[in-house]
């Protein structure tokens, strides 16, 4: 029976390294890709143009299990003065909820940002290079329940063209994914607005 057990032991050394390098490789792929990567492409994001003026967005919300829960449509308005700007975002929810958050926006320099709104707790702290954005914050968010839950974003924007802007948002509770945000974002022309 000890020579039995004895052969093993090679035998569960190396699944237990196999399952660790495993691990370690699953790890390693759950690591966001960084904004620098995106260095390169164009046309460069630059908030202070993007997000001055109107805007119209067209978003969902989607469950951990990327089922739909929630349309909503935005109308925002942008305004700068020199680095700091505020972006007023009024929502229209699918079941008639409305929802209003204020951005409070700073550029700090070499493309890190810095955002504060009233339901966002602490800063948004994040940066730009190339096409993109990418930041991260707690967001407060009520449920239909009354319960407050704060919820952990990691945010990328993507500006197409001149006009259209995509935003991701993926959202974390005590580092488990629990849904994403799904947003298109169009500056408005004059004739539009």
């Amino acid at each position: 029976m000890n020579r039995l057990l004895d052969s093993r032991r090679p035998r569960r050394h190396w699944l237990a390294r196999a399952g660790l390098l495993l691990g370690a490789a699953a790890l390693g792929g759950c690591a966001s890709p960084s904004v620098d990567d995106l260095a390169d492409q164009r046309p460069a994001l630059d908030l202070r143009a993007y997000f001055n003026g109107r805007l119209r967005g067209h978003g969902i919300v989607t469950d951990r299990d990327g089922a739909v829960i929630q349309r909503f449509t935005v109308e925002m308005v942008g305004r700068w003065d020199g680095e700091r700007g505020t972006l007023e975002e009024d929502f229209l929810h699918h079941d008639g909820r409305r929802e209003r958050r204020v951005w409070q926006l700073e550029h700090l320099g070499a493309g890190r940002w810095r955002g504060r709104a009233g339901d966002v707790i602490g800063e948004a702290l994040g940066r730009t290079a190339g096409n993109a954005l990418h930041w991260n914050y707690t967001l407060r968010v009520t449920t239909d329940g009354g319960r407050q839950w704060d919820l952990q974003l990691e945010d990328w924007m993507f500006l197409v063209d001149d006009q259209v802007l995509l935003n991701r948002a993926v959202m974390r509770k005590f580092g488990l994914r629990v849904g994403e945000v799904l947003l298109s974002m169009r500056r408005l022309d004059v004739g539009e607005r």
